[in-house]
C-alpha cells in the first residue's frame, strides 16, 4: 500500500469512528465502563476496544518525542512493561494523539520504521490524528495510562509511576501504578491506586 493512501485512510476512518466514539457515551471515568473507539493502527489494519472484551487492556498516550515518554523508552522500562504484561494475555495499545505537523507525529514508512526503533512491545499503536479517542478518555499527558479490566470497566487512570520527572534513576524507586494495577486485579482483588496525577508533557492536539 502506497503511503500517500494509507495515510488518507487513516485520517478519514479515525475522524469519522472516533467522532461516533464521543457521542456513544459520556467522558471515561474510572469504575464506569470505558468509552469504545475503533482506531486505525500503523500497518492499515483497524482495532476496536470491543474486539478485546475478556481481556486485560492498557491504554499508552505516547509521544515518542517527549522527554518524559524518552525516560521510559530509553530506559527500556515501557517495553519491559509491555513485553510482561501481553506475555500475560493483556492488550497493551499505545495511542498517539499527536495532530499532523506536531511534535510525536508519524506517519507511512517512517513511523512503523519509528515503532521498530524504540523496539516497542506494545499489542498495536494506533493513530488517533483528530484527537477524539484522547479527549473522550481526558488523555491529558504523554505518557498517561488506562486501564481496562475483561468486563470493560475502566480500572485505573493518571501516570504510570508516582514520580514526575525525566530522570532514569527514579523509575526503579517509583511505585509503578500500572503493573501494581494489573497485578492486583488479576488476582481478583480490589485495586489500591485508582487514580493519579498523570505526569509528562501536554497531548499535541490539533
Amino acid at each position: 500500500m502506497k503511503p500517500a493512501r494509507f495515510i488518507l485512510t487513516g485520517l478519514t476512518l479515525s475522524a469519522a469512528i472516533a467522532t461516533g466514539a464521543l457521542a456513544a457515551g459520556d467522558p471515561a471515568e474510572v469504575g464506569r465502563p470505558a468509552p469504545g473507539f475503533t482506531l486505525m493502527d500503523s500497518n492499515g489494519a483497524t482495532h476496536s476496544l470491543s474486539d478485546f472484551k475478556g481481556k486485560f487492556v492498557v491504554l499508552e498516550w505516547v509521544n515518542f518525542g517527549c522527554p518524559f515518554v524518552r525516560k521510559h523508552y530509553d530506559s527500556g522500562n515501557m517495553q519491559s512493561l509491555q513485553k510482561i504484561y501481553t506475555g500475560k494475555g493483556v492488550i497493551w495499545l499505545s495511542i498517539c494523539s499527536s495532530a499532523p505537523g506536531k511534535q510525536g507525529y508519524f506517519e507511512g514508512d517512517e513511523l512503523k520504521r519509528r515503532i521498530t526503533s524504540e523496539k516497542s512491545n506494545a499489542t498495536g499503536y494506533l493513530l488517533d490524528q483528530n484527537g477524539a479517542t484522547g479527549k473522550a478518555y481526558g488523555a491529558k499527558t504523554t505518557p498517561h495510562l488506562f486501564v481496562i479490566d475483561p468486563e470493560g470497566v475502566l480500572i485505573y487512570a493518571g501516570g504510570i509511576d508516582n514520580i514526575a520527572s525525566t530522570d532514569h534513576d527514579d523509575i526503579a524507586r517509583a511505585t509503578n501504578y500500572v503493573s501494581e494495577t494489573l497485578d492486583t486485579a488479576m488476582l481478583g482483588k480490589e485495586v489500591k491506586t485508582k487514580t493519579s496525577r498523570p505526569y509528562g508533557c501536554s497531548v499535541k492536539y490539533k
